[in-house]
């Protein structure tokens, strides 16, 4: 059955002579593996066409879906989106790079989640058009806001009373726990501020020097680990924290 869908591209491979395979997040069935046949011709027909699978590509697309197949097929593609800067400024790629491996170390069942797809492409589309506030913040908040989509948001608040946040349960709580995962000072009250953050605009308003978002980073990529399992260490971290110095 044929249906239309947005996906995100994540990652392409080449498959025999003139195919990919594509693993691309869309809007309706979550995470899917699509084989698209004779992209990487040399005809003047096909000339161009693998570029529409780019990590971070947002597309338009036809596809076949059988839920008994592993892999499945694209009948049309076009793009969603026209990128600025993603495919063309370090920067900005670098950042969605990082969103991009995120979602695919953290994307384990191909099941639709529609909110978190938007969520994840108004990321993408941020990226390319914020400034560069935003830009060197979306990492940190958007690994927060995937954490809530994937059902294990940190709950509470920096307050004096619960001055400690527990990346292990998830927390703030009011003494430091009896492991090594956890944030305190700075790097707590800036989470604190990073999770009320309720419109994607205001990252722009969060000043943050480069050593706090490296730490932050690091931290969160702790809290993902912890949560996560089999969770790797992340290629696109070490780029985007010299990017970010």
């Amino acid at each position: 059955m044929v249906h239309k869908t947005k996906g995100i591209v994540l990652r392409t491979v080449k498959y025999g002579e003139t195919s990919i395979i594509t693993s691309v997040y869309t809007e309706l069935f979550g995470i899917q593996s699509y084989i698209v046949k004779g992209v990487r011709q040399t005809t003047k027909k096909s000339q161009g066409k693998a570029n529409y699978f780019q990590p971070a590509a947002i597309l338009d697309m036809e596809v076949y879906h059988n839920e008994m197949k592993n892999l499945q097929f694209i009948r049309e593609y076009q793009w969603a989106t026209l990128y600025n800067k993603i495919f063309f400024e370090v920067v900005a790629n670098s950042v969605s790079m990082y969103v991009i491996e995120l979602l695919l170390h953290s994307l384990k069942q191909p099941e639709a989640n529609p909110e978190l797809f938007y969520m994840s492409e108004n990321i993408l589309l941020l990226a390319d058009t914020g400034d560069d506030t935003s830009l060197a913040n979306i990492p940190s908040y958007f690994t927060l806001q995937l954490a809530s989509g994937l059902g294990f948001q940190i709950q509470g608040e920096y307050q004096p009373d619960t001055p400690v946040l527990d990346l292990k349960d998830g927390n703030f709580v009011s003494e430091i726990p009896l492991h090594p995962y956890y944030l305190t000072g700075e790097l707590a009250t800036v989470t604190s501020s990073l999770l009320h953050i309720t419109r994607q605009e205001q990252l722009s308003q969060l000043s943050l020097n480069g050593t706090i978002r490296q730490q932050l980073l690091y931290a969160y990529h702790q809290f993902m680990g912890l949560h996560i399992a089999d969770f790797p260490e992340m290629k696109s971290l070490k780029i985007l924290q010299e990017v970010l110095a």
